[in-house]
């Protein structure tokens, strides 16, 4: 896996990762000095980190303290970093303004993009529900939406890693049905140096409103079981994911270490047939 041999800073925040970031190919240009500031005073401002590098070889910090989950409530599941990538927006590039980002499989990219991701295939179902409603707590949430993101078979993400930066891949948003679901099709995430396996989201009020990171109202993450992940990376494709399994555990990362209990998927399926992934979510 060219971009994680090592185990980097991750989820320490927009302020450590723009330099390392900004170097790659993607990001010259995206933002002059007066941005770049701009972008530092606003991540200090709302506490928003950000999530594992794949092009970085720095070293954690002892403990990896510095992607820890915010609780928003009782019950409700944790606010996350979105990570570097997220391409809402927020670091560069924004897809969710992009034709075609409305979709249920991700699989591969839109527009000008003809790549295809490849990998074992994982259905993911998200369940909203709205627990802070005084009315009807415990409710679907129909009609929002959900921007679904998560890295390829070599733990590289789209639209930042340079061999695909030209790719849109494994990102889409759905708006969710009367039982406030929504599928995603895909393909299983790799496991990359320093993070468990895992899939990013956010929750928007509206379809309409999944257009700017401003309007979300969660950013979190799914993490996937250890006994499907370990049948998974004896798979073609996923070599480097076993060891980097082996080095990392869901009490030990640095966004999951804190509690995972509201973020751990249930997951069924086999390898032949693909794998079906399920996750509450409550807001």
């Amino acid at each position: 896996m060219s971009d994680h041999t090592e185990t980097e800073d991750h989820d320490l925040g927009l302020s450590h990762d723009l330099p390392t970031i900004f170097t790659r190919r993607r990001a010259l240009g995206l933002m002059s000095a007066a941005g770049l500031a701009a972008a530092l005073a606003a991540c200090g401002a709302d506490g928003t980190s950000s999530g594992s590098s794949t092009g970085s070889t720095q070293q954690q910090p002892p403990g990896g303290s510095g992607g820890s989950s915010t609780a928003v409530g009782d019950g409700e599941i944790p606010e996350e970093t979105g990570g570097p990538y997220p391409a809402d927006g927020t670091n560069g590039v924004n897809v969710l303004t992009e034709s075609g980002i409305e979709r249920s499989d991700i699989r591969s990219s839109f527009g000008e993009a003809s790549g295809v991701a490849e990998g074992v295939p994982l259905t993911f179902s998200l369940t909203v529900i709205d627990v802070s409603s005084a009315d009807d707590p415990g409710s679907a949430l129909a009609g929002a939406a959900v921007y679904a993101w998560h890295c390829d078979r070599e733990g590289r993400y789209s639209m930042y890693d340079d061999e695909i930066v030209e790719e849109n891949y494994l990102r889409g948003v759905q708006e969710c049905d009367a039982d406030g679901t929504v599928t995603f099709t895909s393909i299983f995430p790799a496991c990359y140096s320093g993070r468990w396996p895992h899939i990013h989201f956010e929750v928007y009020p509206t379809l309409a409103d999944a257009t700017s990171a401003s309007n979300r109202m969660r950013t979190s993450q799914l993490a996937l079981p250890e006994d499907v992940c370990s049948t998974v990376y004896a798979t073609d494709g996923y070599e480097d994911s076993v060891r980097n399994l082996q080095q990392v555990s869901l009490d030990s990362d640095n966004v999951f270490s804190d509690g995972y209990s509201l973020q751990l998927a249930t997951v069924t399926g086999s390898v032949a047939d693909g794998y079906t992934a399920t996750l509450r979510v409550p807001v």
